[in-house]
């Protein structure tokens, strides 16, 4: 495809034509693009942007960057596609420490703007002034904005060729969900404002770029130690799902539509571990429709990267720590592939909705599992999955409005227990699922996802479509569903689908028996062990153990020496908690590599709990690490150590 010089966008209908529903969900894949609707009910009101879409907004973002390595910035310019209502006098679009040069219209002409008040974390608004003319003011069809982003710009982590595994080459990745790609991107940053985009991305000619839209063609050397990257993404997608990396990294296909990228000294392995994906997609399209976003790749990132995965479309972002040799991790594929249906194609207009991305992805995860590693490890996920969520109602308190699956008012949706938001939804699915029929539940899900393609949603929107064309007027169903004490309501609603007692009958039988009296499993029985029964049993362990007793485990089931992240971090956890002296060696490396905030926060949490043993080994580990974790890791940690730089 060629970039995109003339997109037909800003020949659309006026803004009133934006607002309908209906936006030509079931186009096919060579079909043009249209502008997604904005929705302008209560639920998909989104607190944490400055735009005003209703007045204007982007439609289109194409960015012409430079990757500056040295001064650790971003910087060249941003033109945007607008499409106004009537009367709009201006555009706000969302800033977070951008340093604007100047604003002009498609035609050169500047435009008057400002940068407002600062807030914390949101940043300021962006306000651009139309062009007056005889005394009319008259929306531009296209603003372009001269900008840099701030040095150590937080959607941007910038890592020293020594963070690298081959450690020749630097390397960037960005990190957008949830409001942070408004510190390297003037735009509207709200998952309710949906947008097509286009790039050129100039970087040193040494590194690879990748992002989360289809590259065109070859890059195009410059002649000056760099090469241009271009890349199209011609599908709306909520602007948290632009995304970059750029390092030393090279492709290995793994099917048709799908391959990975990774430093060479990664790559072999993230290869192998990734194998199945041609498999995972077929399942996923069978199950729900097709994957309408033509290629699927993966970049396996260096280890600084602060999530398990990020879905970024047509190039999911990977944390290495998922691979352990054996695939037994691959539930993470299946998730970020997941979100093609749910969270990309179908998006929250707010962030208090997280369930709708999260939860249903959870759910299809689940099911993309079953349909190609089979029933009995989809099952042993799901009872892992419902054990997080019934602990952590149990932490909190079933009234708790952190355990609700939409967010209400009084809390932050960034403070929400994550089990809320994945965990709840999985169960709310599948006790869905499991009263109405797979069969049934599965045609109407699938229905949901083609009316709702490339557009917003909300929780009102999915109940609604729930009642109008799966209970259909059924009072008895509609009762059983128990649908709004799901959504809205705190605690687990009383008809939740419980796990197969089955899944875990011997581990946990072996957990048991563990508690009462010590019985450890046989390390030949515990080798044979899932990944999952191995977590199972690990998370099932007595909160409280001696030394005697960790170093029994440790000896038996060799926990030290595991390839698995998930069951090492467990077992760090364990240690750390009981004040183990042995462990900690191994906990400083873990945490001098890793910087996936699901390992790191919780094992800091394990050592500033124990107080006087754990916090000054805490705060000398933390000064020596913290550079190296991205800005979301870093604020999560800081938390708990009372980081004040």
């Amino acid at each position: 495809m060629e970039f995109l010089e003339s997109f037909p966008m800003r020949y659309l209908a006026p803004l009133a034509a934006l607002l309908l529903v209906s936006c030509n969900p079931m186009a096919g894949e060579d079909a043009a693009p249209v502008v997604a609707p904005i929705l302008t009910s209560e639920q998909a009101f989104d607190e944490f942007t400055y735009a005003r879409p209703q007045e204007a907004r982007v439609s289109h973002v194409a960015l012409d960057l430079v990757l500056n390595f040295d001064k650790k910035l971003v910087e060249g310019t941003a033109t945007l596609d607008v499409v106004a209502a009537e009367g709009a006098k201006e555009i706000v679009l969302d800033s977070n420490g951008l340093s604007i040069t100047h604003v002009t219209d498609g035609e050169g002409v500047e435009l008057a703007w400002e940068l407002g008040e600062s807030v914390a974390e949101k940043g300021a608004p962006l306000k651009i002034s139309f062009a007056e003319t005889d005394g009319a003011v008259t929306a531009p069809e296209r603003i372009l904005i001269t900008y840099a982003s701030a040095p150590y710009a937080e959607a941007l982590q910038w890592l020293a060729p020594e963070q690298t595994a081959g450690k020749k080459q630097p390397f960037l990745f960005s990190q957008g969900q949830a409001i942070l790609n408004r510190s390297w991107i003037p735009t509207q940053d709200s998952p309710g404002i949906r947008q097509t985009w286009e790039a050129r991305i100039v970087a040193p000619e040494a590194l690879n770029v990748v992002m989360s839209g289809i590259k065109q063609g070859e890059p195009e050397d410059l002649g000056n130690g760099t090469r241009a990257h271009s890349f199209v993404m011609d599908k709306s997608v909520p602007p948290y799902l632009i995304a970059v990396a750029a390092g030393n990294i090279e492709f290995a296909e793994i099917g048709p539509r799908s391959g990975v990228w990774a430093e060479p000294e990664t790559l072999e392995a993230a290869a192998k571990e990734v194998g199945d994906t041609e498999e995972l997609i077929d399942a996923g399209s069978k199950l729900f429709g097709d994957y309408r976003w033509g290629r699927y790749d993966m970049i396996v990132l260096p280890p600084s990267f602060p999530y398990g995965g990020m879905e970024n479309p047509v190039m999911t972002f990977l944390t290495p720590t998922f691979i352990a040799g054996d695939r037994s991790n691959n539930g993470l594929v299946a998730h970020e592939l997941a979100h093609s249906w749910s969270g990309n194609l179908t998006t929250y207009a707010s962030w208090r909705d997280g369930w709708l991305n999260e939860g249903v992805t959870s759910y299809i995860e689940s099911r993309i599992s079953e349909e190609v590693y089979g029933k009995a490890r989809a099952e042993q996920e799901y009872a892992l999955s419902y054990a997080g969520l019934a602990e952590m109602v149990e932490t909190n308190g079933s009234d708790n409005p952190n355990t609700a699956m939409r967010t209400p008012a009084e809390i932050s949706p960034f403070e929400t227990a994550g089990e809320a938001i994945y965990d709840k939804g999985t169960v709310f699915l599948r006790t869905v699922e499991q009263t109405v029929g797979r069969e049934k539940f599965d045609a109407w899900l699938t229905a949901w996802f083609d009316n709702h393609a490339f557009q917003p949603i909300t929780s009102e929107m999915f109940l609604a479509d729930l009642r109008e064309n799966l209970i259909k007027g059924d009072a008895e169903l509609e009762k059983a569903l128990m649908l709004d004490e799901w959504v809205y309501g705190t605690g687990i609603p009383a008809n939740a689908a419980q796990p197969d007692a089955a899944a875990f009958a011997a581990v946990d039988s072996a957990a048991a028996a563990y508690a009462k009296d010590g019985t450890l499993p046989e390390t030949k029985a515990w080798k044979g062990w899932t990944a999952a029964e191995q977590r199972r049993f690990l998370e099932k362990l007595p909160k409280e153990l001696d030394d005697a007793q960790l170093a029994a485990l440790n000896d038996r089931l060799e926990l030290s020496a595991t390839g698995n992240n998930e069951v090492l971090f467990l077992w760090l956890e364990a240690a750390l908690r009981n004040e183990y002296d042995p462990a900690i060696p191994q906990a400083q490396k873990f945490l001098a590599r890793v910087g996936r905030n699901k390992f790191v926060s919780p094992l800091f949490t394990a050592l500033w709990d124990t107080g006087s043993w754990g916090r000054p080994i805490a705060t000398k580990l933390y000064a020596e690490t913290r550079d190296g974790y991205h800005s979301y890791t870093r604020g999560k940690v800081d938390k708990i150590v009372g980081y004040e730089g």
